[in-house]
């Protein structure tokens, strides 16, 4: 039989020490204008203040952010790095895999440290969809009499995948014909995302992972200072906007985007903006010092970009085969919900257990900050194994374009 293509990471010693998000807020919210280079320095700070980890042990800034948010973007690894007090002396890289940014992140970190060139290494993933811009690729030389002007909605546009010619949603519905999935079994599923969303927010679950954003400034000497402003009248943002109360009833009264189809606002990952960050480390070198969880792996692998949203279930299938596990063995799975039928998908290739699938709920309920997701499933997903004693879970997304990205960790103190 013919191995399975892709890449596979392993780590023998390398454990996550802990990380932090922003809450996740609604498109053009609270955050909506905050440049994502200011989310990332925030939990980037925080994330160093919570692992007990000075700005001087950081050997390595590795940061990602999909969308050109802001006239610097191109500077976000290095800004985030220098403004989280890391010394000058230490280089940036700006990483991107589109939805999977938050788990290459992880996995390029883990190499590093693999190869010798790191001991510690501070990832971060930071993203703006509300400041997507409108833009134009084809009027620098100028204006054309009786042309067209082509200005365009990023945000909107970059959901097409011109290779199949189909969007986003698109390849979902593709995936909901070949499993046989209905609208009654996706709004099923988005309903359970909300309700357990909303359940372990409103136990307090997500507090711990979250720290409150609001109007500072980050100063650093000899530089010019940045900082987050919120609108007036908002004094800090502390947890998730998007969880809410819904019912099958108001889930099916939605219109399908495709006529046919089974995707609808309602059953799809909602659009917000947030920001994570996580503090890698080689674990022989931090004999003191408690961790998060050990990565073990990851895995990226490609699939048909008209099925882009399978890409997690071969990710998984590569991830077990070359870490010698079995599926029973994986106690709990954190899969983006990129849309409803996208994830049901996954769930009936792999015949996953819903019972270990985003107890917590996903990013229907939750939200898709496209680079930060992967950080924050990794880090709900550890929190999860340490809270009920479990020892492997794995992370995995869907990513445009046709692929998958996976991650391996494990409980450090399961016994």
């Amino acid at each position: 039989m013919a191995r399975q293509q892709g890449l596979y990471s392993a780590f023998d010693d390398v454990v996550l020490l802990g990380g932090v998000r922003t809450p996740w807020v609604d498109y053009c919210g609270a955050l909506g204008q905050v440049s994502p280079i200011d989310l990332g320095i925030k939990v980037a700070r925080e994330a160093l203040a919570r692992c007990y980890v000075a700005p001087e042990q950081v050997d390595s800034i590795l940061a990602g952010s999909v969308a050109q948010a802001s006239f610097d973007a191109y500077l976000l690894p290095r800004h985030i790095g220098l403004y989280a007090g890391v010394p000058i002396g230490v280089p940036a890289l700006q990483v991107q895999r589109i939805c999977g940014t938050g788990f290459e992140l992880l996995r390029q970190a883990g190499e590093q440290i693999a190869l010798g060139h790191a001991e510690v290494a501070l990832c971060v993933a930071s993203e703006s969809m509300s400041r997507n811009p409108i833009a134009a690729y084809t009027h620098r030389s100028g204006f054309r009499l009786g042309a067209s002007v082509e200005f365009k909605d990023f945000l909107w546009e970059a959901l097409l995948d011109p290779a199949p010619g189909i969007d986003m949603i698109g390849t979902s519905e593709q995936l909901a014909r070949r499993y046989g999935l209905t609208r009654a079994e996706v709004d099923a599923y988005a309903l359970a995302s909300f309700n357990r969303a909303l359940a372990a927010q409103e136990a307090g679950w997500f507090t711990d992972e979250i720290v409150p954003v609001q109007t500072e400034e980050f100063l650093l000497e000899g530089y010019q200072p940045r900082g987050i402003q919120l609108p007036r009248r908002i004094a800090s943002v502390t947890i998730d906007s998007h969880p809410r109360s819904t019912s099958l009833e108001a889930l099916a009264q939605l219109s399908a985007i495709h006529d046919g189809g089974v995707q609808t606002a309602g059953n799809s990952c909602a659009v917000v903006d947030g920001a994570a960050a996580m503090v890698v480390a080689k674990r022989s070198s931090q004999t003191s010092q408690p961790c998060l969880a050990n990565l073990l792996a990851a895995t990226a692998v490609g699939v048909p970009p008209e099925v882009m949203g399978i890409g997690p279930a071969p990710a998984i299938r590569l991830l077990l085969e070359r870490s010698g596990l079995a599926l029973s063995d994986i106690a709990r799975f954190e899969i983006n919900e990129a849309q409803g039928a996208q994830v049901l998908a996954v769930q009936r290739e792999l015949d996953l257990d819903p019972a270990r699938l985003n107890m917590y709920g996903g990013a229907i309920a939750l939200g898709h900050p496209l680079a930060a997701t992967g950080l924050r499933l990794t880090l709900t997903l550890a929190r999860q194994l340490r809270a009920h004693h479990e020892r492997y879970g794995i992370a995995a997304a869907c990513i445009g374009g046709g692929q998958g990205m996976a991650v391996l960790i494990e409980n450090p103190n399961y016994s």
